[in-house]
């Protein structure tokens, strides 16, 4: 991993008024290179206050930016901090990013498929806040796994199993962390440039052959619809076309939780299941599509479909099976918890929870199931807060299952019943039901390539 400096930028010209800047941005001028750089620059610097920056926010969520502000507006957040390459690695590198959502346990079985086309993972992760814990919470849920904490660390996992994750560093696009905190309290976190510079300053100072971008749809994602998925995934692969980056972006479905499984070693458990060929359908064809995509990126495949056909013979193999194990062996961990299950922590106390209505499941509330996870001590309602990673829910029924009165939707785990009534009964609000058959969701909406 290398980081390079960030060099100061100096100009010569006249001097530039940040409320000039302000002024054109919010009468619908296109701002120049120098003009977008001033600002940012001083603003990391400590000599424009928040106060100015945050009118600035407000006019980009009016006005919006073109895609040559968009490619200079990110481009200073990328290089505000570290830029990190992977040298000595020796293989295709993909990342894959997900918009969020409840059940996301992608990377953990994405990850192993991969590495058995040798194609390589060596990505930054987070612990969640909020729902469900992130990928680095799922994976320490596994005994003794720690994650690499050095550059050499890395590189020798991606060589020797193909999978490289390790948390985020502080000093990577530090701006983004600054601009987020003032978008939280100035009603602007919602605009579509804003959101993609955000998401592209560190997808860009990360390197990788080749990014998937996962933009979640629905009730449980931070895109409630289509149109706004779409507009963000268009204006994130333009920025990643502007940095000549190969880049595909799919769409997919958040108005249910993706799987059965929410909470951190239920998650684990569900991804090797998947990879064993006896994952959830939806979970099972998005990994299939993404591990497709992946081998369209680096060439393999001429196109996405015959990638994914040729990720559907390898599932259920031995091979990723055994990356998995490599892995986990490769930071420390219980390798043996691919094989027998009872090695990793899941709560012994279950709770049942059964459907008060007879019909069809139209929809499933996927934030009122992070919730309820949440309240069983799966997610972070703080930063400070502790995870358990043994408890959580299994859902029983998605949309389009036929439901009678009295039957089994969920069951929670969880070591305390102190909340355990409060997670029941937001367990049961978040299905709803319909007298007439329900089609089943489709988990992909759309796969965007071209702009």
């Amino acid at each position: 991993m290398v980081i390079r400096a960030v060099v100061k930028r100096f100009y010569s010209n006249s001097f530039m008024r940040i409320v000039d800047i302000i002024q054109r941005k919010r009468d619908g001028h296109e701002l120049t290179n120098k003009q977008i750089v001033t600002l940012l620059d001083s603003y990391l610097e400590g000599t424009v206050p928040d106060y100015q920056v945050s009118a600035f926010l407000m006019a980009v969520y009016f006005r919006g930016m073109t895609d040559a502000e968009l490619k200079t507006f990110t481009d200073c957040m990328m290089r505000s901090g570290d830029l990190v390459e992977f040298h000595g690695v020796n293989k295709f590198l993909v990342d894959k990013h997900s918009t969020g959502g409840v059940g996301d346990k992608t990377t953990i079985a994405l990850a192993p498929l991969l590495a058995a086309f040798d194609i390589g993972t060596a990505k930054l992760s987070g612990k969640g806040l909020g729902h469900t814990g992130g990928t680095i919470d799922k994976l320490e849920a596994i005994p003794g796994f720690t994650f690499p904490e050095t550059r050499d660390e890395l590189v020798k996992n991606v060589n020797e199993t193909g999978i490289g994750i390790m948390g985020y560093s502080e000093n990577i696009v530090p701006l983004d962390k600054r601009l987020y905190s003032l978008r939280d309290v100035t009603a602007t976190v919602s605009s579509i440039p804003l959101i993609a510079s955000s998401i592209m300053s560190k997808k860009l100072a990360v390197y990788a052959d080749g990014i998937m971008l996962d933009v979640k749809v629905g009730a449980g994602a931070f895109m409630k619809n289509e149109e706004d998925a779409r507009l963000l995934a268009k204006t994130m692969l333009g920025i990643g076309k502007s940095f000549d980056r190969k880049m595909v972006v799919h769409l997919t479905n958040m108005d249910q939780p993706l799987g059965l499984a929410v909470g951190n070693s239920l998650e684990v458990i569900e991804a090797i299941e998947t990879l064993k060929g006896n994952g959830p359908e939806d979970f099972t064809q998005l990994i299939l599509h993404l591990t497709g995509t992946a081998l369209f990126l680096n060439g393999r495949a001429e196109t996405i479909e015959a990638g994914t056909e040729m990720a559907d013979r390898m599932i259920s193999t031995e091979e990723p099976l055994e990356k998995m194990r490599m892995f986990i062996r490769s930071c420390g961990g219980d390798a043996g918890i691919v094989d027998d299950y009872s090695r990793i922590p899941v709560a012994t106390n279950t709770l049942d929870v059964l459907s008060k209505e007879s019909g069809y499941v139209s929809q499933i509330e996927a934030e009122e199931i992070g919730k309820a996870a949440m309240i069983l001590g799966a997610g972070r309602p703080t930063k400070e807060s502790v995870i358990d990673h043994s408890v959580g829910l299994v859902l029983n029924k998605k949309v389009g299952d036929k439901v009678k009165a009295g039957e089994k939707l969920a069951t929670l785990y969880y070591t305390g019943d102190e909340h355990l009534q409060q997670a029941s009964e937001k367990t049961v609000k978040a299905f709803s039901f319909s007298i007439e058959p329900v089609p089943a969701s489709p988990v992909l909406l759309d796969t965007i390539q071209e702009l």
